[in-house]
């Protein structure tokens, strides 16, 4: 009996809001120089973007006061494409507020979501019909089967902002070190992995909301996770559980972290002044 074909080693993937994370820092000696009234008059400019930002349910923005030395402020957009969130970021830098409010760190990234389970049946399938992959037929069946999961998929490729007080994200690659290769293992052991590593998630289903974006080719990680929840705890129990999962113990990487508290924007100018 013949082995059957390799699979093809990409997993599909489908994208949907495009996210740009920008943390901010307050410089404290301009800002506390700044006479209260005109401070107010650069808040309520802000507030009054934040409110026009909400009004779109679909791809809005939202604000957070970070945990931390690493930023005051982290301001969260989701747009339907990047002209759109570049304008976002635009917009902000246009506001009287940023003379005193700077940009230390951004993350440019797309919500993604993998489709391991799904890659494995549809080139399994497509062998045994007796096509190669990156023919037309080929690829008309996966644009075929990509075009469903969009539409089934869409309430989690176009999240929104959950209704939960905390937010905790971090950037992470998969590793590709000498002994440890993740983009080396077949593709059915790394479906394997991903639905135990997947397991873990469904447990805090009740508990914390989770948003995977994908920034390969477009910023210096692999991947961001956005974590929402109203206990901050569960952030600590859910990924120090998932480090004694294969796919994290073995070829997960992490950046910073980064966890803040999210401020309706008619809280804002209260919130930072008083």
């Amino acid at each position: 009996m013949l082995n059957p074909a390799p699979l093809p080693a990409l997993p599909l993937t489908i994208e949907g809001s495009w996210v740009l994370h920008q943390l901010l820092r307050f410089d404290q000696p301009a800002w506390f120089n700044t006479p209260t009234m005109q401070k107010r008059s650069m808040l309520r400019e802000l507030v009054f973007k934040l409110k026009e930002w909400e009004a779109n349910e679909a791809f809005p923005s939202a604000i957070f006061t970070m945990f931390g030395h690493k930023a005051d402020l982290m301001i969260v957009h989701f747009r339907q494409d990047a002209a759109e969130l570049h304008q976002a970021e635009l917009d902000l830098s246009r506001l009287s507020i940023s003379a005193v409010l700077k940009q230390v760190h951004s993350y440019f990234s797309v919500v993604e979501l993998g489709l391991y389970e799904s890659t494995v049946k549809i080139y399994r399938a497509l062998l045994d019909r007796g096509l190669a992959p990156n023919t037309e037929e080929w690829n008309n069946e996966i644009k075929a089967t990509l075009d469903r999961q969009r539409e089934a998929m869409a309430p989690r490729i176009y999240p929104g902002f959950p209704d939960h007080k905390y937010i905790c994200f971090y950037p992470m690659d998969r590793l590709r070190g000498e002994k440890e290769n993740w983009y080396l293992e077949p593709i059915e052991e790394r479906q394997r992995m991903m639905h135990d590593h997947g397991m873990i998630g469904r447990r805090y289903a009740g508990e914390v909301k989770q948003i995977i974006s994908g920034s390969i080719g477009l910023d210096d990680w692999e991947w961001a996770v956005d974590l929402f929840a109203d206990d901050p705890l569960v952030f600590k129990r859910l990924i120090y559980e998932m480090r004694f999962d294969e796919v994290s113990a073995k070829y997960a990487k992490f950046g910073q972290f980064f966890v803040g508290v999210r401020v309706p924007s008619d809280a804002v100018e209260q919130f930072l002044i008083g």
